[in-house]
């Protein structure tokens, strides 16, 4: 199993903690859309030539056109020497739309063509033909070579998708090249429920994998040295766990495990506003079942012993991170 870490996300801080990162023995460092525009973060981390893999997890896919995600990814290929990841998500409706003001549609069969467009695109680059891509929600069908920047020299970036429900998931498995998983996430949800749905996708792939197809996972976690720290970063947790219980979306972890009148219960107090009340009501079971709580020198033990074999990479938050590996530095740094 990679350890990565999800980098400090402003145009200031993201190279040091890209530097970190490789001082503390990580193998690659991500950004999440929040604040910032994830692809200029990640341009400026790739400055600081630390070998280590670079993405986004995950950037808002309906935001932005399969051209400017297929120009971005491409530069950051050759900006990250072949070492870039582009990490897409879909959002919600009202921040598609009452925040980026872009279309809607349906969010599986939208993604599933902004994939085929993108490859589309990568492929008119790399080989020289005809951009012909003609679709519900995108067309693309115009390339010369002013506009195109040829094959490039690292070969086309991986896409991962991040995805939680059924139709994602296996998308992730027919066309793209990783998948990132939710948070709220636990072994078994992700063992039962998550890997058969991208076997069945990867089943029915619709072009070749190029490289090892990656499973992907930030967990909640939480270090226990510090007494004070523990219960800030385990308050914070709760409160995630409680906001995602409360949500109907992820309803089916709840029911796998037998919690399904904890997420009516949450339901209802999310709709009186009742924000505290709902992380007093996340019982300790649930918190252990869907975090890793562990000493600082244990952490990465613990994830490998709990999803060891089930994901290949495991991404962990600056708060949360393990001491260095005292991995020597590698042959790019030297």
């Amino acid at each position: 199993m990679k350890f990565d870490l999800m980098l400090d996300p402003t145009p200031t801080t993201v190279g040091d903690s890209c530097t970190a990162a490789r001082d503390d023995g990580f193998d690659g460092g991500w950004v999440i859309e929040t604040r910032h525009d994830p692809f200029l973060l990640l341009n400026t981390a790739a400055t600081r030539r630390t070998g280590l893999q670079l993405g986004t997890a995950v950037a808002v896919g309906f935001a932005r056109s399969p051209m400017i995600l297929a120009q971005l990814a491409n530069d950051l290929q050759i900006a990250t020497e072949g070492r870039f990841v582009l990490g897409l998500g879909t959002q919600v409706k009202p921040h598609i739309e009452r925040r980026f003001s872009m279309p809607w549609g349906r969010p599986a069969p939208q993604m599933r063509e902004m994939l085929v467009a993108i490859h589309a695109i990568f492929d008119a680059w790399e080989t020289g033909s005809r951009l012909d891509h003609k679709g519900e929600y995108y067309t693309h069908t115009l390339m010369t070579d002013a506009f195109s920047p040829g094959p490039s020299p690292y070969g086309r970036p991986p896409i991962y998708l991040g995805a939680l429900g059924p139709a994602m998931t296996e998308l992730a498995g027919q066309l793209a090249d990783g998948l990132v998983v939710h948070r709220f996430m636990s072994e078994r949800f992700l063992r039962e429920v998550t890997l058969p749905r991208l076997r069945r996708g990867l089943a029915g792939r619709a072009r070749p994998l190029e490289r090892p197809f990656q499973v992907v996972y930030p967990p909640f976690a939480a270090t226990c040295d510090d007494p004070e720290g523990s219960r800030r970063q385990l308050d914070a947790i709760r409160s995630q766990v409680a906001f995602y219980a409360s949500t109907p979306t992820y309803r089916p972890l709840l029911d796998l495990h037998g919690w399904a009148d904890l997420g009516d219960e949450l339901h209802a107090l999310s709709r009186a506003q009742e924000w505290q009340e709902m992380s007093r009501r996340v019982p300790d079971e649930v918190l252990e079942t869907v975090a890793v709580v562990a000493p600082a020198a244990d952490l990465r033990a613990d994830l490998e012993r709990r999803f060891g074999g089930l994901i290949d990479r495991c991404i962990l938050f600056p708060e949360e991170k393990a001491p260095s590996t005292g991995n020597p530095p590698r042959e790019a740094d030297r």
